[in-house]
């Protein structure tokens, strides 16, 4: 760890150095050397990366039934850790994603903290004991895969599935209303009795009077002139007034109007936020009832889910494919296995001073190969029984479970993948042993199991069950393509004949990967015109394939009634193709579905690639009168 800098920005005058752990030693107070102002640290190491946890984007993938996986990769360098957290709900993801971020970033917050505390080789003698005690754990972690996932049930939690996630915008508060204004005081009016308005009379004024009326005549028009001014101002107040109270209204209005628009336009949003939330828990209930009505389909995405939730240590892929048979309740499970090299053998860490340098001890090669075989039994013991417990509905009569390795032949140099473990196990079998307490291979043995007794020679063995290839409704094919030429008009071939041409081009198409394709009888129904077995035993599995020999567009019907038989057939994909072409809506259907949809172009494209020409000319084919769906007898 001797590359650990401490990254120095000086916030004021921008002055950017770097400071070795030596040279801090603990402190992690600096001063600029530019203006002598405080520095910010961030721990980095030696390639200028902070020590945080990274995360991955967000991959959102449906599966083949329409279940979706939601998983976000999540990596922390300076712990050299990493994870694929994956489950069916977003929310739920995110929130283990936080929840895994938090404890790397603590841990490595007090791993820097406790370093800065320590001398350099004290510090290493440490970091020797940490990635000691981390490989003990790790392989602890592979020696107890099997007992670790005993104590806790494994069916599907369904309300948990549910989004309960409370609206997140609080209701828009009222506003507050403003002071209602108030009309300013209007003086009292002028008024003849007022001392003010009385003439002074003497004498003369009382004896004459001319001289009295003068005195009068002079007071009254002062009062008439007070009053009218007192009207005035009386009459610009109360109109003052008034006009502050309409503006008060008006505002008033356009708040309360605003506030009833924010709260409608809340509610609005929080009727959509609900409906989708009822959606989803519709869509759980109702794959809850297919699943404990037994439908194959729900039955294998249910599966699907058991084992996504399964937790393994990191170092083990979790990659599967699943095949239900409904009549005989036989699970096969096709599950990808890590390889020999793949395993982690590190068993002790220790700092030579000497050299400061690191020595790794592994297992002894006869260990690493126990702990391998012995991992691969738990595997299979594990998978089986989570299986079977978490099958509340019944639906599972037994698990087979085909172990497949890709790694390189120490004989060719190539890499090759093999089944190397193959095992079937009842529900009855596997009730009747305590798996907290057997020998994993001895327990493998007495399930009968099938493999090597040296599984880490990854010698092929021929699984117990694999994908079911047998269906009443295949019947022989004959060749049509070597009939054709660039002439040959594809749109106004016989349908008998270009549903066996479709079979024909897939088969070639399959052939290279060890795959078959198969021709089902002919039937009106809009069934399954083909059947493709694709042999990976991940990505692959059964293929339903319809011919659509079309002189016009083909709609969202044809899309619509393939995903339902690809649904009922238990398939893994389902391929649509036609003379013609596809329309919008039957493209957007399609879209994120297991579907794909090959044209014209598409089909013509295959055969040149599998040296074929012929030519489409849908406008021909129209004039002869073929109807829009001319593949039926």
């Amino acid at each position: 760890m001797a590359g650990f800098l401490f990254a120095l920005t000086c916030p004021a005058c921008g002055h950017n150095f770097k400071e070795t752990l030596e040279r801090l030693q603990g402190d992690p107070s600096v001063v600029c050397p530019g203006c002598g102002g405080e520095i910010e640290v961030k721990l980095q190491d030696e390639h200028g990366l902070e020590m945080t946890t990274k995360f991955g984007p967000t991959q959102v993938t449906q599966g083949a039934r329409g279940a979706v996986s939601v998983s976000v990769e999540v990596y922390h360098q300076g712990l050299n850790k990493h994870r694929l957290i994956r489950g069916p709900d977003a929310e739920v993801v995110k929130a283990k994603v936080f929840r895994q971020a938090a404890e790397w970033n603590e841990l490595w917050a007090k791993k820097a903290a406790a370093k800065r505390q320590m001398t350099m080789t004290e510090r290493k003698k440490e970091e020797a004991a940490d990635r000691t005690s981390e490989a003990q754990r790790t392989l602890q972690a592979l020696r107890d895969v099997l007992p670790s996932s005993l104590s806790e049930s494994k069916a599907v939690d369904w309300e948990a599935l549910k989004d309960e996630t409370p609206f997140p915008k609080p209701v828009p508060k009222a506003p507050n209303r403003p002071l209602r204004p108030e009309q300013d005081p209007i003086p009292e009016a002028p008024s003849r009795t007022s001392p003010q308005y009385q003439p002074q009379l003497g004498i003369l004024d009382k004896l004459i009077k001319s001289r009295r009326a003068e005195k009068e005549n002079w007071k009254a028009a002062i009062l008439e002139s007070d009053t009218r001014e007192w009207e005035a101002k009386r009459d610009r107040t109360i109109a003052d007034h008034t006009a502050k109270l309409e503006a008060y209204n008006r505002d008033l209005a356009d708040m309360e109007s605003a506030h009833t628009r924010a709260v409608e336009q809340w509610e609005t949003e929080r009727g959509a936020f609900l409906s989708k939330q009822r959606e989803q828990h519709e869509a759980m209930d109702a794959f809850r009832a297919r699943w404990e009505g037994k439908e194959p389909a729900a039955i294998r995405d249910y599966c699907e889910m058991v084992l996504a939730n399964s937790e393994y240590p990191d170092c083990l892929p979790k990659e599967f494919g699943l095949d239900f048979n409904h009549d005989s309740g036989v699970l096969v499970v096709n599950y990808k296995l890590p390889a020999p090299s793949d395993i982690p053998t590190l068993s002790e860490v220790k700092y030579v001073q000497s050299s400061d340098s690191f020595s790794e001890k592994n297992l002894p090669e006869v260990n690493a190969a126990k702990l391998y075989d012995d991992l691969i039994y738990q595997i299979a013991l594990r998978t089986s029984n989570e299986l079977l417990e978490a099958d509340e509905a019944g639906a599972l009569t037994s698990v087979v479970f085909n172990g497949f390795v890709t790694a390189v032949d120490k004989g060719t140099g190539n890499e090759v993948t093999a089944c190397i473990i193959s095992m079937q196990a009842s529900r009855e079998a596997l009730r009747a042993i305590n798996l907290a307490k057997v020998d994993p291979r001895a327990c493998f043995r007495q399930l009968k199991g099938v493999g090597s007794s040296k599984l880490h020679s990854i010698t092929p063995i021929a699984p117990i069950i694999n994908l079911r290839r047998e269906d009443a409704r295949f019947i022989p094919s004959y060749e049509v393509a070597e009939r054709l030429n660039e002439g040959f008009n594809l749109a106004a071939m016989d349908w008998e004949d270009f549903e066996h041409l479709i079979r024909e081009i897939f088969e070639k198409e399959f052939t290279s990967s060890g795959g078959e394709v198969r021709v089902t009888q002919a039937s009106r129904d809009g069934g399954v015109d083909a059947v493709a077995f694709d042999p990976d035993p991940i990505r692959g599995g059964k293929i339903v394939i319809q011919a659509k020999r079309y002189a016009y567009t083909v709609g969202v019907s044809a899309v619509r009634d393939l995903y339902g038989t690809l649904m009922n057939e238990g398939a893994t994909k389902g391929i649509l193709v036609t003379t013609s072409d596809y329309g919008p809506d039957a493209y957007e259907f399609a879209n994120g579905k297991p579907i794909s949809l090959l044209n014209g172009a598409n089909l013509l494209h295959l055969l040149e690639k599998h040296g074929t020409k012929a030519h489409i000319n849908l406008v021909e084919a129209r004039s002869a009168g073929l109807s829009r769906s001319v593949n039926t007898p």
